[in-house]
């Protein structure tokens, strides 16, 4: 399982030598990156993890509830206002969550996003090419199969929902590997945790592009004065809440009031943040907002976002002759991985690239599964397109939940398929003989 060793005849030439060797590397396709790279995404995995079982269970929690006797009680809870009218702020329970608690899941959206494009994969423009590319296809074929099924259904009134099928939820994915404990190899973690990003990074600018009813441009202008001034002050290597915490919440008011959705602001001022030199703040930042966001954020947004009443078999099954249904479903399940395998094979046949030698195409289509689940992005999408409490908005909750769940199955059966190859892999890429802290995999070779 072993690289296979790579030399050159005795008499070659240096520059020859290094411009094949140059040439092998890139050639290949999720080949294992750096130590450091794998140390500190298995970091971020193990937080996403814990918040992705974190998000089940909310989102069973508000299914249940809403299914049940009681479901009166949780609608009314969800609709509930609260907030200062005079400042437009009087949203429901509901819409703070999505507005309001989603900007700190956005915000370190914004930071992870600087760290890949500043110090991560993403700087790199041979390394960058893959999950950008995935991403792209991963996006452009499930919105083609949502507005097709429409369009042939007669239904053209559905289409401003083609986004919600677009996105990729980190967090589940990776409680459907936790659940598996499935040893996925290194390459594949980091493969289909920088699509996320690439992912969530185009459901951004989707929703500031195509989900802006109406624009103010006075407090849009007006919001980049506290982020500017957030900015500063992170540079200058300021930490204190009570300085940061009232900038962020002006931004984010100010950007909500423009029309743009709030969450954008959270985005924004995670741009801000500084990754590299003295003052360098990201990784601080995502390790004290990341279990915020990942533990509490995003569960009480699915809480509140998944609960649908279904009306049982009956419902369910009358639910899912809708074409909104149908198009999400088939968007998450065929159109996600379609686009994501299907984009990298096609990558992979135009630069004559080979994958990794300890992988195979099964491996990326497990990970392309995997991609089609869509949760919290999705189900925002959804309320942006169709609002809320109307059969729309409730057809897009019930095809999130049914999408997500069928592909992530799907994926499971490819993935536990490999389990024994994972095994292999893991023993290599965890193997310290001599215990310096680095597995042996990433030391380098003595040739």
């Amino acid at each position: 399982m072993c690289r296979e060793a790579w030399s050159a005849p005795s008499n070659a030439v240096p520059g020859a030598l290094m411009s094949n060797r140059h040439d092998r590397i890139r050639r290949r396709l999720l080949s294992r990156g750096s130590w450091s790279e794998a140390s500190r995404f298995a970091e971020i995995l193990r937080k996403e993890t814990v918040g992705g079982a974190l998000l089940l269970a909310a989102a069973g929690a508000a299914l249940v509830w809403a299914n049940s006797p009681w479901s009166a009680a949780y609608h009314s809870m969800s609709a509930f206002v609260v907030g200062p009218e005079s400042l437009h702020l009087n949203l429901s329970i509901a819409a703070w969550a999505a507005d309001g608690l989603l900007a700190i899941f956005f915000f370190v959206v914004g930071v992870e996003l600087k760290r890949e494009f500043v110090a991560g994969d993403l700087r790199d423009p041979a390394r960058a090419a893959l999950p950008i590319a995935a991403a792209v296809g991963g996006m452009i074929v499930p919105a083609a199969i949502f507005i097709g099924i429409n369009l042939y259904t007669g239904h053209p009134e559905n289409l401003d929902g083609w986004a919600v099928p677009i996105a990729t939820d980190i967090a589940f994915a990776l409680a459907v590997l936790a659940v598996l404990s499935s040893h996925l190899p290194s390459a594949l973690r980091i493969f289909l945790l920088t699509l996320a990003v690439v992912d969530d990074l185009l459901a951004i600018i989707v929703i500031a592009g195509f989900f802006t009813d109406h624009l103010s441009p006075g407090p849009l202008a007006a919001a980049l004065i506290p982020i500017a001034l957030f900015g500063v002050a992170v540079h200058r290597g300021m930490r204190q809440w009570w300085i940061l915490l009232p900038l962020a919440v002006v931004a984010w008011a100010l950007v909500h009031a423009s029309g743009v959705h709030a969450t954008v602001a959270g985005v924004l001022l995670g741009f801000t943040v500084p990754v590299l030199g003295a003052n360098a703040a990201a990784e601080s930042f995502e390790h004290r907002l990341r279990p915020v966001s990942a533990g509490f954020a995003v569960p009480v947004f699915a809480f509140f976002a998944a609960g649908v009443t279904v009306g049982g078999w009956t419902g369910f099954a009358d639910a899912l002759s809708h074409p909104v249904t149908l198009g999400v479903i088939c968007g998450l399940v065929l159109g996600k991985p379609i686009g994501v395998l299907g984009t990298t094979y096609l990558l992979a046949r135009f630069t004559r690239a080979s994958l990794d030698e300890d992988l195979a195409w099964r491996d990326v289509l497990g990970v392309a599964l995997l991609a089609g689940i869509g949760f919290t992005v999705s189900l925002l999408i959804g309320e942006l397109a169709f609002g809320y409490g109307t059969v729309a908005g409730a057809d897009v909750k019930i095809a999130v939940l049914t999408g997500s769940v069928v592909a992530g199955l799907l994926a499971s059966a490819v993935l536990v398929s490999r389990n024994a190859a994972y095994r292999r892999i893991h023993v290599l890429e965890t193997t310290d003989a001599d215990h310096d802290g680095v597995p042996d995999i990433y030391q380098p070779r003595q040739d």
